[in-house]
């Protein structure tokens, strides 16, 4: 696949989520998810969740429209736009409503695995915006990070039993997972999801460290299916859509794993042009493009 088809792909697909999730914050989506940010900092007496929405929103629909034009200020407002609402998010994290007290807290992540994902914007813009400042190698574990962090992560909350309660609507009305409810109890379901999950992160970067063709192309295709399978979560659960919101909280949730495809997608472009090509250099990749 050329350099600049990635691009498109990658540009297309990051402008779309952003489009669609900001949208639907603007509308109402999720309040609850905005005053949790305006609670970290402190702002929920300065500003209501509503309008805070719909600013916030806002500012998420135009910075998608940026990622589109092609101009070099344009770009580059994207660029600061998309860090600074990742790391303002990312910030939450050191907070205690992220993570699950009833369990002991952290590494026990309730709400925080909505904003987790969040570290999968970073490289992606590094990528779109900046990609001479890293070299391909870089930019490979760079993209490799979001994607491992997550499926090891909440692969590994899989085992629990309230991981397990957690994602049971989402499964049971899954035309593609239900069936493992006739076979499985909930429980054991979870486990081999998280199974699932950890073992394609593993060969995923066993395949970057050896650069090993075949061996990418499996574990792509397997830790793409899991975000693949996530998107599929918005037309089959019962309340993902909304017909005055477009998106629920849930639907803003399922949403985010887009930006682990571009990660997937990214990663595995560079990881095959150094196959090919043994000395791929940041140079290189801008000309790609030219």
């Amino acid at each position: 696949m050329q350099h600049k088809m990635i691009l498109n792909i990658v540009t297309g697909l990051t402008a779309f989520s952003l489009f669609v999730f900001g949208l639907s914050m603007m509308l109402g989506g999720n309040d609850r998810y905005v005053h949790a940010l305006l609670q970290f900092y402190t702002l929920d007496i300065a500003i209501s969740d509503m309008l805070s929405a719909q600013l916030l929103g806002g500012i998420i629909v135009i910075t998608s429209a940026l990622v589109i034009l092609q101009q070099p200020v344009l770009k580059k407002a994207a660029l600061i736009s998309i860090v600074t609402i990742a790391i303002a998010f990312l910030v939450t994290l050191f907070g205690e409503a992220r993570w699950i007290q009833a369990h002991g807290g952290f590494p026990v992540i309730g709400s925080g695995q909505g904003i987790i994902k969040y570290f999968a914007l970073l490289p992606i813009v590094a990528y779109l915006f900046c990609r001479e400042r890293f070299s391909a190698t870089q930019h490979i574990w760079l993209n490799f990070f979001p994607v491992a962090l997550v499926l090891l992560w909440i692969g590994g909350m899989k085992f629990m039993e309230l991981e397990a309660k957690g994602i049971e609507p989402l499964v049971s009305n899954s035309p593609f997972m239900s069936w493992m409810y006739q076979l499985f109890s909930v429980q054991m379901a979870s486990n081999l999801i998280g199974i699932y999950d950890i073992l394609f992160v593993v060969l995923l970067m066993a395949a970057i460290i050896l650069r090993h063709t075949l061996l990418l192309k499996v574990a792509v295709l397997g830790c793409g299916t899991v975000f693949l399978m996530t998107q599929t979560f918005l037309f089959t659960t019962p309340g993902a859509l909304s017909a005055t919101t477009i998106l629920t909280g849930t639907g803003q949730f399922v949403i985010k794993d887009i930006w682990f495809l571009c990660n997937l997608l990214i990663l595995s472009f560079l990881v095959l042009s150094q196959s090919n090509k043994p000395s791929i250099q940041p140079h290189s990749l801008t000309q790609a493009v030219d």
